[in-house]
Parts: C-alpha cells; structure tokens; sequence
C-alpha cells in the first residue's frame, strides 16, 4: 500500500534531502517543487521579466515548460528548464536565491505551478516538498510533516553548502536571506508558509540527518500500516 508524504517547512531544513531519502527508500516518485520556483524564477531572470507586470509574466509563464530527469550516472535527479539541465545553476546562483521567494508570491506564478505539481500528486506514492504542499497542493495526503529548525543552525547549513560548492559568502548574508525568505513566505497573500492543522512538526535543530531519516521512516510505516487496515 502506498501512501503520499508532503513535507512543509522553511528554507534550509533540509526537506529536500530527506524528502530524497524518503523516495529513495520506498520507491516513491520524488517531486521537488522548490527546484520549480527556482527554474521559473532563473527564466525570468535571464529573460529580464517584470515580475509587478502581469503581461509580461504571462506571457512568459506560456514559455516555460520544466521537468525532472535521472542523471544516469550519478542516479539523481535533476532539473530541467526548457530542455537545459539547469541543476547547478538554480542551486549556486545567489540571483536565483535572492528573489525566488518574491516570485513564488506571484498568484499566476504559483496557479502555473500549483496545477502542475497536483497533476503529478494524483498518483500515490509521491513524496512532495516545499511550501504550500500540505495546506493547498495535496491537501489529502496521508501523511502531512512540517519541517524547522533555529535559524542560525539553519544559516550555518546553508553556508556550508555554499561554501563547498566554491560560493564566497558569509555568515550574515546568509541569515539575512534567510530571514528575508520567511518573512515572504509567511506573509504572501496566495497560500503563504503554514504549518497544516494535521502536520507533524518536526524540529531538526540537533538531529542528524541519519536521526531524522529514522524518526520519519517510524512514522511513514505507521500510517502505511493504517492505510492497510
């Protein structure tokens, strides 16, 4: 029997990697809609696209189509943007990092995406994250978690991965974006970042990634066993 897990949270958790963790386990499709808003947000960039001028962001939206696809060597999955593996680059450019949340508040921005993403999530055994996943997008899912953690052991996450990844930046930039991002999350008129009133929170703030891997696992086999009976 399977099931469909959305995980909810602020940037720099770590959904994403134990969202992952998760498809990986169960043989579950992996759907990462942070990396479609990033996608988006890169096309609007290169392309200089207003994103206070409705026209324009129509019109663009008419010419982007993003997918997923497995790197057959490395086995991950990658994002891509109009036929352009663009994995690195929605990762690394701080651009991309700097406004993507303003462009996720965008309400055509979010409908374009939003019908895509519930398209994908028809079927079970999904596991989606990102923002709005739980509250709008798979509003049924079986299993509902809404990820946090202190927001300096957040920045120092971020860092680190930038840091590895060859990214000049500090401490205090860090945070500063990151606080910037919640705050626009939170705020935004169109589906802002809640937690579901059914979400499992989950604070990782002294967990390790293996701790927290296991701990959900526990909770995944339990509302699978439930979904049996």
């Amino acid at each position: 029997m399977k099931i469909t897990v959305a995980i909810d949270g602020y940037s720099s958790c770590g959904k994403s990697t134990l969202a992952k963790q998760l498809a990986a386990a169960l043989n579950y499709s992996y759907v990462d809609t942070g990396a479609m808003y990033r996608a988006l947000t890169l096309y609007f960039i290169r392309n200089q696209v207003d994103i206070f001028h409705p026209d324009q962001v129509n019109n663009a939206l008419n010419n982007i189509s993003i997918e997923f696809k497995i790197n057959p060597k490395t086995q991950q999955q990658e994002t891509y943007l109009n036929g352009e593996n663009i994995e690195s680059e929605i990762r690394i450019n701080p651009r991309v990092a700097s406004v993507v949340s303003e462009v996720s508040a965008i309400s055509e921005v979010r409908r374009f995406l939003v019908k895509q993403q519930q398209q994908l999530g028809k079927l079970k055994g999904i596991v989606m994250d990102g923002r709005d996943i739980g509250t709008v997008v798979l509003p049924d899912a079986e299993l509902k978690l809404f990820v946090t953690a202190d927001p300096i052991v957040r920045a120092k996450r971020r860092l680190d991965e930038l840091v590895e990844k060859g990214q000049a930046t500090t401490i205090e930039e860090v945070l500063a974006n990151l606080e910037k991002r919640d705050f626009i999350d939170s705020n935004r008129d169109d589906s802002p970042l809640m937690q579901a009133s059914d979400a499992i929170v989950l604070d990782n703030s002294n967990l390790t990634k293996e701790e927290q891997f296991d701990w959900v696992m526990k909770l995944v086999n339990q509302h699978i066993g439930s979904s049996t009976n």
